[in-house]
């Protein structure tokens, strides 16, 4: 982490302690939803990178990912991207439920949010408890965003797009460490599984 804060300073020509956005790295499955004036028309797993598969009438069933942005201001095209989990609780009762009709269950919470997203039967997916922390803007037309992370997430959030409630700002390696900390102490009282921490500098 000190490694980390001294590269981006030395490359950024600054002395200064740098601001950073942390966030959890959720353990699911990665997502871009694309918005056109305000109305979801496309969701998409990363697949290779280039090519993900197309998963819009599935995405479309998860309660928490509105079809219409809420507010105003919103960029005529806006691709938001974010990460598809199970919760904990969802996914102990999803693999009670099979045990109790005799069908088999699943290994972890990020195989059973996979399957679910993967379902040719959007009925399917509906049944599974799924939700979406949105995490970053990837293509943005015809409106701008804030200079700052944090303050793309808060616009995201604006307009009905959820974000994950452990994001901070915070200041300098003492701030890193200290995230890293506070979030390792709580890790196992989460409501979902993670596999780390995202460190961002705040301003984009």
């Amino acid at each position: 982490v000190q490694t980390f804060d001294r590269r981006v300073r030395e490359r950024l020509g600054v002395e200064e302690e740098v601001g950073y956005a942390c966030e959890p790295k959720l353990d699911g499955l990665a997502i871009s939803i694309t918005y056109e004036n305000g109305a979801l028309v496309q969701a998409a797993t990363r697949g290779d990178g280039t090519t993900g598969e197309d998963v819009t009438h599935n995405i479309r069933t998860i309660a928490s990912v509105p079809l219409k942005l809420r507010g105003t201001g919103w960029p005529s095209l806006l691709e938001a991207r974010g990460e598809v989990f199970m919760p904990a609780a969802g996914f102990e009762r999803l693999n009670r439920d099979a045990t109790t009709r005799g069908e088999k269950t699943f290994v972890n919470p990020r195989n059973a949010a996979a399957g679910s997203l993967r379902q040719l039967d959007p009925r399917i997916t509906a049944t599974r408890p799924l939700e979406v922390f949105f995490y970053a803007v990837g293509v943005s037309d015809g409106g701008a965003l804030p200079g700052l992370h944090s303050e793309v997430l808060s616009r995201l959030r604006d307009w009905g797009l959820r974000t994950c409630p452990e994001a901070r700002v915070v200041l300098g390696v003492g701030g890193l460490l200290q995230y890293f900390s506070d979030l390792g102490e709580r890790r196992s009282r989460l409501p979902y599984q993670i596999d780390g921490v995202v460190y961002k500098v705040d301003s984009l």
